[in-house]
C-alpha cells in the first residue's frame, strides 16, 4: 500500500506558507511510509523531539483498481470512496528541509502522520470537485475547505501520479489542504467532517 500526498495544491495554502498567490507548474508530488498511517480512531502521539507539528486536513481518495499511465478521462474508475485525512507536519524540520533544498520525507512521513477517516463511497456524491471539508479541535472549526478550489483536480492527479507509479487497489491519495494550517498540542480533540458526516474522530497524546 502506497500513500501519496500532493503538496501546494490550495492556492491560499500556498500564500499562507511562503507569501505568494502561485500554481505549480505541475503537481507536487511527496509519499509517505506505510507506517505513517493512523486509523480507527487511535491516538496521535505528538513527537517531543520534533518541534512544532501542525495539522493539514485534507480529502483522502482510496484508489480500487490496478492502473498505469491512466488517461485523464478515465481516472474517475480508479477509485471509489473518499474521507477526511491529516496530513500531520513538523513545520520547524519542514522550512529547515526547505531551506537546505532536502526532501520532505523527514517532516510529512513520520509514523503516525497519515490520520484516515471512515470512508464514503464516491456515490454518495454528486461531484467529487464540489465536496466541503471540516476539521474541527476542541470543537471550534478551525480549516475548512472545498475541493471546488484545488489547482489540481483528482483525476488530473491520479492521471499524473501513475505516469510514474502502478496505482494498485488500497492505495492513498491526499489531495492537498486548504488555508487553515494550524499547531496541535497534547489533549487536542480532532474531528473532520465531509459536508456534515463526521468521519474523523480522534486525540492528541
Amino acid at each position: 500500500m502506497k500513500i501519496f500526498a500532493i503538496g501546494m495544491n490550495y492556492i491560499r495554502h500556498n500564500k499562507e506558507l511562503d507569501g505568494a498567490l502561485y500554481k505549480p507548474e505541475e503537481p507536487v508530488i511527496f509519499t509517505k511510509a506505510d507506517s505513517a498511517l493512523l486509523k480507527d480512531g487511535k491516538p496521535f502521539f505528538l513527537p517531543d523531539d520534533m518541534g512544532r507539528v501542525d495539522y493539514e486536513t485534507e480529502l483522502v481518495v482510496r484508489i480500487c483498481r490496478l492502473g498505469k499511465s491512466i488517461p485523464q478521462r478515465f481516472a474517475h474508475r480508479y477509485y471509489d470512496a473518499v474521507t477526511v485525512g491529516i496530513d500531520f507536519t513538523a513545520r520547524d524540520l519542514q522550512n529547515k528541509l526547505r531551506a537546505e533544498g532536502k526532501p520532505w520525507e523527514l517532516c510529512k512521513g513520520f509514523d503516525g502522520s497519515a490520520v484516515i477517516g471512515n470512508w464514503v463511497e464516491t456515490e454518495k456524491f454528486r461531484d467529487i470537485q464540489a465536496i466541503h471539508f471540516h476539521l474541527d479541535v476542541n470543537g471550534t472549526a478551525v480549516q475548512e475547505g472545498c475541493t471546488s478550489d484545488m489547482l489540481f483536480k483528482v483525476d488530473e492527479i491520479i492521471a499524473y501520479v501513475s505516469r510514474f507509479f502502478t496505482l494498485k487497489t488500497g492505495d492513498l491519495l491526499y489531495t492537498g489542504t486548504p488555508v487553515g494550517v494550524g499547531p496541535v498540542n497534547i489533549g487536542d480533540h480532532l474531528e473532520g467532517y465531509l459536508e456534515d458526516r463526521k468521519v474523523l474522530d480522534f486525540n492528541v497524546r
